[in-house]
């Protein structure tokens, strides 16, 4: 009952007999009180909150920020221990890696890129895949989805506030994977001028903005995928076959995006441009692949959001 009270439904939850329907909602409303709490912005604030704080006290979203963050240990303590004896990354020049790779032990700054480069294909997107999958069928799962709708919040209100707290989730997962990397890589490697991918130099403070920029960047690449995972949410009443089916997708994808015979196809699937971020490593910047990703991004976040609301508007909730 305290996942409802949080919302804001307090007591009324006990009434909500006719949610599945859509009816329940409606016969709240007829008192004052609950219908200036449906208007106020303060409702909407306090609807958010609960979702965020719901998002982010559950020890499965803890662990997936867990091993965001310790992939950058990883990649850190692996290429100290590879190059302590004076070796290159790699064992001569990296080749087949970013271009930024080898640049790691001249500058920790670097791991910050390298971090985001090896955590964006594959575990950044799962872990997104994992809470975008869960935000719906999970409530359903736990029977709190009718109770959560007999507040005077509406189920447009209630999933704009389920993919909000999905992309404050992306955030938080970019910033731990660049937080971790950028304390590992000061501590484990020197500091200093950051030497760009055009071979110009530039001052470490204009670095530093450069992760943040990159940082966002990528948070950004994901907000497709997080809307594609609230859509499979709102299908299914079972969160585990709905966050599977969300990771499911994303590995077809990427393995699609691989494939040449399958290049013109590639600029449409959402994953096509998601290192395009190395771009703003360049001097000046290139922009053309990183705007395509964005305006991709929000191709797939209005098709597909739009989906899950068509399809949860119309959901007869019975759980």
């Amino acid at each position: 009952m305290s996942r409802v009270e949080d919302a804001g439904t307090g007591t009324d939850a006990g009434t909500g007999a006719d949610v599945g329907t859509g009816t329940g909602r409606g016969s709240r409303t007829g008192t004052g009180s609950v219908a200036a709490r449906a208007v106020s912005p303060l409702w909407t604030f306090g609807l958010l909150r609960s979702e965020l704080s719901t998002t982010f006290r559950r020890w499965r979203t803890l662990a997936l920020l867990g091993v965001l963050a310790a992939v950058p240990v990883l990649i850190g303590i692996a290429i100290k221990i590879e190059t302590s004896d004076g070796g290159s990354v790699g064992g001569g020049g990296g080749q087949g890696g970013p271009a930024f790779l080898t640049q790691i032990t001249n500058n920790g700054l670097f791991l910050v890129f390298a971090a985001l480069a090896a955590t964006l294909p594959v575990f950044l997107p799962m872990a997104v895949g994992v809470v975008a999958g869960d935000s719906v069928a999970g409530e359903a799962n736990a029977g709190t989805l009718r109770y959560l709708l007999v507040a005077p919040a509406g189920r447009t209100r209630l999933l704009l506030a389920k993919y909000a707290a999905t992309l404050v989730f992306c955030l938080a997962a970019t910033v731990a994977v660049a937080v971790s990397a950028l304390i590992v890589g000061a501590l484990l490697f020197p500091l200093g001028e950051v030497t760009t991918i055009s071979g110009t130099r530039v001052s470490f403070g204009e670095g530093l903005l450069r992760a943040l920029l990159i940082a966002l960047v990528v948070a950004a690449s994901l907000i497709g995928l997080a809307a594609l995972g609230l859509f499979v949410s709102t299908l299914t009443n079972s969160g585990i076959a709905a966050m599977a089916t969300t990771v499911g997708l994303v590995i077809t994808v990427q393995i699609l995006d691989t494939i040449p015979q399958l290049h013109g196809i590639h600029p449409y699937l959402f994953p096509h441009y998601w290192l395009s971020f190395a771009d703003l490593l360049r001097e000046p910047f290139y922009w053309d692949d990183v705007l395509r990703n964005l305006g991709l991004q929000g191709v797939y976040a209005a098709v597909f959001g739009s989906a899950a609301w068509a399809r949860f508007t119309a959901k007869d909730i019975s759980a």
